[in-house]
């Protein structure tokens, strides 16, 4: 006699930590981040515009590819920084570079004409949603409680007085 096998199960959740939800959405932002300007390379003039020395309204320098390099570099630092750095420093680090990556990343719509606003609205929006949730996850990065063995700071520093 055969036993029934069933004929569903059911999917684990495992708990991700928030060190690789945050490197996993910081590398998804970078994606979309060059991608972004290599699409934007198939826009009429753009290339032109490159080769005349010009970039949107800036002309192309070493001091303006440095920015351009470190707008970039800050995010890709930041797949491999929230993997290694300690909860706290990460926590901290997350929070500051994602809030100042909102107002850079809203920038490249200055001067869009209506016939991109649908490509930039769009990609512009998904790396918003991808900065908001690496805000989220490290503003509500898990604490975890006193362990009951341990002893809190006040009786800590009573016990050295003590001693």
């Amino acid at each position: 006699m055969r036993t029934r096998q069933p004929t569903t199960t059911t999917l684990e959740d495992q708990r991700i930590p928030v060190q690789a939800k945050l490197a996993a959405a910081w590398t998804s932002f970078m994606f979309f981040y060059i991608y972004v300007d290599y699409f934007h390379l198939y826009k009429a003039g753009v290339i032109d515009d490159i080769l005349a020395g010009n970039v949107f309204v800036f002309d192309i320098s070493g001091t303006l590819l440095t920015i351009f390099l470190a707008l970039v570099g800050i995010p890709a630092l930041m797949v491999m920084l929230s993997m290694t750095l300690p909860a706290r420093v990460n926590r901290a680090t997350n929070l500051v570079v994602a809030s100042l990556y909102i107002p850079v990343t809203v920038f490249n719509a200055s001067g869009v004409s209506l016939d991109w606003a649908s490509f930039y609205g769009l990609s512009i929006g998904l790396e918003v949603l991808l900065l908001a949730f690496i805000l989220r996850s490290a503003w509500s990065w898990p604490r975890t409680a006193p362990s009951a063995t341990m002893p809190t700071r006040r009786e800590a520093d009573r016990a050295q007085q003590q001693a």
